[in-house]
């Protein structure tokens, strides 16, 4: 299973700088090895306040017991805490690795929320949905859906966007063909160094 992890640490007031640039490389150092084993599958960092420290994991394990267990043995665990959200599995998914990663594009995790409009014919709705699924596989070939999942909850679906730019996103989320159906948050990315991606490693 595929998880979205947000972590946040709070470094004690009064710990050393040498005890945190400690704890710092032995997690990027560590972080490396659970890339190497297909747990951390990407990392970057949202739009932070002054102060904050934040970070976006996707991460790979059997089950949330088996996410724990990865999550624990991280370093920066002692002053972290994570809020973890289980990604479903989405038809739509262009799959892992299938999307090249394009290093001149920002990213961007979209939750999609689709409301369909009362009294619409499940004939309609089916025409949507699978125009929908045809878009979607246009936009991984041409690079812009990297992933797809389903959240928890009725309608509620998590994309990897890569674009170049905000406005180029917002154009392609507004002329999807659910496009008026789609409550839609867009969250930007900016890429972690200790990412798998940026290292080398396959997403």
């Amino acid at each position: 299973m595929e998880y979205l992890v947000t972590m946040t640490t709070r470094v004690p007031d009064g710990t050393p700088a040498h005890e945190v640039d400690d704890i710092r490389a032995r997690e990027a150092a560590h972080t490396r090895d659970l890339a190497a084993q297909g747990r951390v599958l990407r990392l970057w960092r949202p739009p932070l306040e002054p102060g904050e420290w934040r970070t976006i994991g996707l991460f790979a394990a059997d089950d949330a017991g088996d996410l724990e267990r990865v999550l624990a043995s991280m370093p920066l665990r002692v002053w972290r805490t994570d809020e973890v959200t289980a990604l479903g599995a989405h038809p739509n998914d262009p799959g892992p690795g299938k999307v090249p990663f394009a290093a001149g594009d920002e990213e961007y995790l979209v939750t999609l929320v689709v409301g369909v409009p009362v009294g619409t014919s499940p004939e309609a709705v089916d025409e949507r949905f699978a125009r929908e699924a045809g878009r979607a596989r246009e936009l991984a070939a041409d690079g812009y859906l990297v992933r797809l999942w389903k959240l928890p909850g009725e309608g509620r679906n998590l994309g990897l966007w890569q674009a170049a730019g905000a406005t180029r996103l917002r154009e392609i989320l507004r002329a999807l063909p659910l496009g008026d159906w789609l409550g839609v948050e867009t969250v930007s990315l900016t890429r972690h160094p200790s990412d798998p991606v940026i290292a080398g490693a396959t997403p």
